[in-house]
C-alpha cells in the first residue's frame, strides 16, 4: 500500500499546484488589479495566501524536510510562467499576467519548521500568520516593478470580460486605506486554519492509505 500511499500524496500536490496556477490567471492579471481598485488586492492576497500555505504545508508535512515549501512554490511559478505562455500566443505581452512572489513567504514557513526543530504546531501556527503577513507585501513590491497596468488593461482588455466590467480608474483609499495591510492582515488570519487543514489532510491520507 506504500505506492498507492506516495501516489495519493503526489496526485493531491499537483493538483493544489495546478489550481493555484488556475486561481492566479483568473485573479492575477491587470484587469482584476485595476477594475475594482484596491479591493481586488486583498482579495487576491488572501486567496494566494492560503492556496501556497495549504500545498506547501501538506508536502513540507509529507516529506519532512524542510526547504519543501520552498520547492512546492517554485513548482507554482514554473506552472505559472508556462500558463503566461497561452496569453502571450493570443497577442498579449508576456507580463500581462502577474505570476505572484510566492518564493519568499515559502521560504519563511520553511525556516519556522527548521528553527523550530520541525514542530508541526509552529509551523502552523507561526509559519502560517507569516506567509499571510508576507505574501501581499511581496506582491504589492513586484506590482510597482510592472509596467502601468491601467495601460495595459486598457490596452489589451480580457476577452472573455463582459461589458460592465470595463477598467476603471482606481479610487486609492475610496475603500481602505492600506491594501497591504488588510491583506496581511485577512491572509495572516486566515492562513492559520487554512494551514491546520493542509497538515490535516496530510494526516487522513495516511490513515486513509493504511
Amino acid at each position: 500500500m506504500v505506492w498507492l500511499r506516495r501516489t495519493t500524496h503526489y496526485l493531491f500536490i499537483v493538483v493544489v499546484a495546478v489550481n493555484s496556477t488556475l486561481l492566479t490567471i483568473n485573479a492575477g492579471d491587470y484587469i482584476f488589479y485595476t477594475d475594482w481598485a484596491w479591493t481586488s488586492f486583498v482579495v487576491f492576497s488572501v486567496s494566494q495566501s492560503t492556496m501556497l500555505v495549504v500545498g506547501a504545508i501538506y508536502y513540507m508535512l509529507f516529506t519532512g524536510v524542510p526547504g519543501t515549501a520552498t520547492y512546492y512554490a517554485t513548482i507554482m511559478t514554473i506552472y505559472t510562467w508556462v500558463a503566461k505562455g497561452a496569453w502571450f500566443a493570443l497577442g498579449y505581452p508576456y507580463d500581462f499576467i502577474v505570476t505572484p512572489v510566492w518564493i519568499p513567504s515559502a521560504m519563511l514557513l520553511d525556516l519556522t519548521y527548521w528553527a523550530t526543530r520541525r514542530n508541526k504546531h509552529a509551523a502552523i501556527i507561526i509559519g502560517g500568520t507569516l506567509v499571510g503577513l508576507s505574501l501581499p507585501i511581496f506582491n504589492m513590491i513586484n506590482l510597482l516593478l510592472v509596467r502601468d497596468p491601467l495601460e495595459v488593461a486598457f490596452k489589451y482588455p480580457r476577452p472573455t470580460l463582459p461589458p460592465y466590467m470595463t477598467p476603471i480608474e482606481p479610487q486609492v483609499g475610496k475603500f481602505y486605506n492600506s491594501p497591504v495591510a488588510l491583506g496581511s492582515g485577512a491572509g495572516a488570519v486566515l492562513s492559520v486554519p487554512i494551514a491546520a487543514l493542509g497538515a490535516k489532510l496530510n494526516t487522513w491520507t495516511y490513515r486513509w492509505m493504511a
